[in-house]
């Protein structure tokens, strides 16, 4: 097998499921595409391979195995698995970064609740945080203070998921909210997942984590203008159209009980200029601050040589611009039913 055929078997197993991976080539650069269709295949095997493999437990055990396999450059006789491995040694994912993916899945599976908001943002690191900073080696930018916004953006997206499946958690007997808030609130944890209903208690433990994500979201924006112009537009994309959601929720009086928030097709459209706008706007400058709890993940990149190989062309994408940020639409989408589906248990 070679690399190309095995992107294209990723290819294939994306197309059976999300018509978004299939046209993943419409929402960024070749050169950034593809390693991105390796990198969720290996993620979608993970995930099925969870939900299918006789245990989530054991398949989270067999899934480590999978990954020491793939660091020590024999994967196993899977596309997926060969295109990460190639991806791994392209870009020099520090294996830290899946690990900590893996780690946040064990979480998950142990069931585990988060006391503080402190601690739901260690989670947030390791199931979301991980992949921006997958993605920003995939575009080539390594810088700590790029790294680290790519990280902050993961985050927000995470928790912004969070507060909107507030409901829809409860009832697959699921609760990520911090408990020390829920607890300031009046509300007694597990008896209100026992019982979940929507009232101006739960509603203000929602307001706060859509608070905390928007700490998130504004340490980030200016770190998507040091990523290669023609990965701008899908990123500023994804980040507004994230936001929104949370703005959705807050329009809702924080109910994410009762119903689920989506931001309408009209507003979509509007957040999709003004994404193209800050795409090629005047571009702030990146602050160094690093979250504590995404340290480690900044520190394993600093410590991995870069390779040469992954530099990006900086020109922006020439055609199809609103089509790579419809597409990347849907791909956010597609990331946030599966992050649904490894936290209640239930196939997206």
């Amino acid at each position: 097998m070679t690399p190309d055929s095995d992107i294209a078997a990723c290819k294939d197993l994306l197309r059976g499921g999300s018509r978004t991976f299939f046209a993943a080539s419409l929402v960024l650069p070749r050169a950034v595409s593809e390693p991105a269709i390796a990198l969720y295949a290996f993620c979608r095997l993970a995930d099925d391979a969870v939900d299918l493999d006789g245990g989530r437990a054991d398949a989270v055990a067999r899934l480590r195995e999978r990954l020491a396999c793939v660091y020590a450059r024999r994967p196993h006789p899977l596309a997926a698995d060969r295109a990460f491995a190639d991806i791994v040694t392209r870009f020099a994912i520090p294996r830290e970064l899946p690990q900590a993916l893996l780690e946040g899945l064990t979480w998950d599976t142990d069931g585990r609740r988060y006391e503080t908001p402190d601690v739901l943002v260690d989670y947030a690191v390791r199931v979301a945080g991980t992949v921006g900073a997958m993605m920003s080696l995939l575009m080539g930018r390594r810088d700590p203070a790029v790294v680290a916004r790519a990280c902050d953006l993961g985050i927000a997206m995470q928790l912004t998921n969070i507060a909107r499946d507030v409901g829809e958690d409860a009832r697959a007997g699921r609760l990520y909210l911090p408990l020390q808030w829920m607890r300031e609130a009046g509300l007694d944890p597990d008896a209100w997942l026992a019982d979940p209903r929507h009232d101006g208690r739960i509603a203000g433990v929602i307001a706060r984590v859509l608070a905390l994500a928007d700490v998130f979201y504004r340490r980030s924006r200016a770190g998507i203008g040091a990523l290669p112009a023609s990965c701008r537009p899908g990123i500023h994309a994804a980040c507004l159209i994230y936001a929104g959601i949370g703005r959705e929720v807050e329009r809702r009086s924080c109910d994410s009980i009762s119903g689920r928030a989506v931001v309408p097709a009209s507003r979509k459209g509007v957040l999709l200029l003004a994404a193209f706008a800050r795409a090629f706007g005047a571009q702030g400058r990146v602050s160094s601050h690093v979250e504590p709890a995404a340290r480690f993940l900044v520190e394993a990149v600093a410590s991995s040589p870069a390779p040469a190989s992954a530099v990006l062309p900086v020109r922006p994408p020439r055609r199809r611009t609103g089509e790579r940020l419809l597409w990347v639409i849907d791909l956010f989408e597609r990331l946030e039913r599966r992050d649904r589906f490894l936290r209640s248990g239930h196939a997206p």
